[in-house]
């Protein structure tokens, strides 16, 4: 080599150089996320990662079947039921665009169903037959104070007619007797007959209590100087005779303040099988954000939600019979905030958690207790840390059953407060005197905590936000393992989607985790930009899965298992089997998941026999189907068997 092409060599390696610390110079920070996010990868896809923390993974479906999943549950096919309606999407209620998915986790197939109404912000639980009960959802959207243009609000029709009811179609109009103004019904409303009264002991005629219906109404024209200021008596227009004079409304203040989401009295169940909605009576009350919760008997209990009028239902509970279709109120009104977390004991009575998921004054029904629905007596439990920040808890049955221990996760204010409770809290109602105890804490505050049992006996505990819907960017991308032996939280692989409001978590029968939705207020840090929808799935796989051991082999038995008596399985790994658990499939939404529950079966091997030995109580194992899992000494589950308890 010349002296001159040495020359042109050094200057091309010094310009090249020069080049790349130039680059490093403008992009160092591109560069150090680069080579840390490969190595972020790399590490946790290592198996011992893995087998330490788990691992995530993103599902994300074809365009056309995205959808705003605001409910899910698992489906005695091991499919997922996977419910948006109309997905918090003002034009898709307008358009009456209601969506449903089933989602195959196993063949990995998804397909729309034909959904008949808004069942968004319906509920929902499983029953005996395997079909899932869902009831109530959207009559009509929230209107904000300042989208709100013409007064409005309810109207109570007043019928002192002994002889017989009366209706007035949607459209009526009530012309204040002392303001003058005219308001018009939304919807049709039938006025029972007033009742008359006679004296038990003479039996003198007393006089009549007048029936009466409810309805909204708003004014027939638009403006301030259409709304009123105090309560007014209203004639009906349209009527004559004795109708006229035995039918009147009246009305407390008509304004043009924020109006509420309505609910439906609609109901349904889902037939898993034939994968339809098959409508049923319909329940006594419209209910927007009701609980559902099965009791010992098969029978369902609807609890709370916003009526047809944008009200909170006032206390006004109902019980649906599957034998029947048919729903009839209980005998005593309780109240209780919309979404409230009601579980079945073992000895028939109701517990309240206090957690709930919004609506309703924050002083009343918001108190932790027990309640016994026949009597109506409820007797408060004490001990409630952050008793104020109840409002999007989680609550959780925890493993196994028979032992009815809580769990409280995290909460937060009511309405748009910004306070976030990181406090776990666990009461043992088999205590002489149960009351709450703090548990382990989580590092933040929570709001909107999703929570699954896991096969193992343990709970994993995801996501959420320290604020309102996600707001301030403050979704939570943490998971924790509680680990019941040690009452200890682990840090476990992080998820890689946040979720927040309208999110869920459902325990898959192969041992695996799915997490669904979110719908965050704002969409970044100053709470400027609007937020979008999440509509990506998210699987878990537990540490579990990862272990040196495959899952233990379970398989040949019974489909059907009563009360009290034995099935037998077949199992190469009967030996090496410690527990055996009953999980009940989840039906998720609104951090409230009522159905979730394992229990515990007593069981005896024999070779490759696996026999196990159904609880004779219905307080327990409530009548329906299952997942039985067997796990192994380290933890490890079987893939799940599927078992109806008549």
């Amino acid at each position: 080599m010349n002296d001159r092409a040495g020359r042109r060599r050094a200057r091309r390696i010094a310009i090249g150089t020069t080049v790349v610390l130039a680059l490093a110079g403008m992009n160092g920070p591109w560069l150090y996320r680069f080579g840390s996010e490969k190595y972020h990868q790399y590490k946790i896809n290592k198996p011992e990662y893995k087998a330490e923390n788990g691992r995530w993974e993103i599902v994300e479906f074809p365009e056309k079947y995205r959808q705003n999943t605001i409910h899910a549950a698992l489906l005695r096919t091991g499919k997922v039921l996977l419910v948006a309606g109309s997905g918090n999407d003002q034009d898709n209620f307008d358009a009456k665009q209601y969506d449903t998915r089933i989602w195959d986790p196993v063949k990995k197939t998804i397909k729309k169903v034909p959904t008949p109404t808004d069942l968004f912000c319906t509920g929902h639980t499983q029953l005996a037959n395997g079909n899932l009960l869902i009831a109530g959802g959207t009559k009509r959207y929230e209107k904000l104070k300042g989208d709100v243009t013409k007064a409005g609000g309810l109207m109570v029709v007043h019928n002192e007619n002994p002889d017989k009811p009366i209706t007035l179609p949607a459209g009526t109009k009530f012309v204040g007797k002392e303001n003058g103004k005219t308001f018009v019904s939304k919807d049709p409303v039938l006025v029972p007959r007033a009742e008359k009264n006679f004296d038990k002991e003479t039996g003198e005629f007393l006089g009549n209590t007048p029936g009466y219906g409810r309805t909204y109404v708003e004014a027939q024209k638009e403006g301030a100087k259409h709304q009123t200021g105090t309560q007014d008596n209203y004639t009906v227009q349209g009527l004559s005779g004795e109708d006229a004079q035995n039918t009147y409304g009246i009305a407390e203040k008509l304004a043009l303040d924020k109006k509420d989401f309505q609910g439906i009295d609609d109901a349904f169940e889902f037939d898993p099988v034939a994968e339809k909605y098959i409508k049923v009576d319909p329940m006594k009350e419209a209910r927007w954000y009701p609980t559902l919760t099965t009791l010992s008997d098969g029978k369902i209990l609807s609890v709370s939600g916003l009526d047809d009028i944008g009200q909170l239902v006032p206390g006004k509970n109902e019980i649906y019979d599957p034998e029947t279709k048919k729903w009839t109120y209980t005998d005593k009104i309780r109240q209780f905030p919309t979404y409230p977390a009601l579980f079945l004991m073992q000895n028939d009575k109701i517990f309240y958690s206090g957690a709930n998921a919004g609506y309703g004054p924050d002083d009343v029904g918001r108190d932790p207790g027990i309640w016994d629905v026949e009597t109506n007596k409820f007797t408060k439990v004490p001990g409630m840390s952050d008793a104020n920040m109840l409002e999007t808890a989680n609550t959780v049955l925890l493993p196994p059953a028979q032992d009815e221990k809580y769990m409280v996760i995290g909460g937060g204010g009511v309405g748009e407060s910004p306070l976030a409770s990181e406090k776990t809290r666990i009461i043992d109602l088999k205590a002489d005197s149960p009351r709450f105890e703090d548990g382990p804490s989580m590092d933040k505050g929570t709001r909107y905590p999703q929570a699954s049992i896991l096969p193992n006996d343990n709970v994993l505990i995801s996501g959420g936000s320290e604020d309102y819907r996600g707001r301030g960017d403050s979704n939570i991308l943490e998971a924790r393992i509680y680990d019941m032996a040690e009452n200890g939280l682990k840090r476990v692989a992080d998820p890689l989607v946040g979720r927040n409001y309208h999110a869920g978590s459902i325990l898959l029968p192969d041992g695996r985790l799915m997490f669904f939705g979110s719908d965050p207020l704002y969409g970044d840090k100053a709470n400027t930009k609007p937020g979008e929808f999440e509509q990506r799935i998210e699987i878990y796989t537990p540490p579990y899965l990862y272990g040196k051991n495959a899952q233990p082999d379970l398989a040949g038995g019974p489909q059907t298992i009563e009360h009290g008596e034995s099935g037998t399985f077949t199992s190469k790994d009967a030996a090496s089997i410690k527990k055996v658990r009953l999980i009940r499939p989840s039906a998720s939404t609104h951090v409230t998941d009522v159905d979730q529950r394992s229990v515990a079966l007593d069981f005896e091997t024999d070779g490759d026999k696996l026999t196990v030995t159904m609880p004779e109580s219905r307080n327990l194992v409530q009548a329906g189907w299952y997942m039985l899992f067997a796990t192994t000494a380290d933890g490890t589950p079987s893939k799940a068997q599927w078992v109806q308890v008549p």
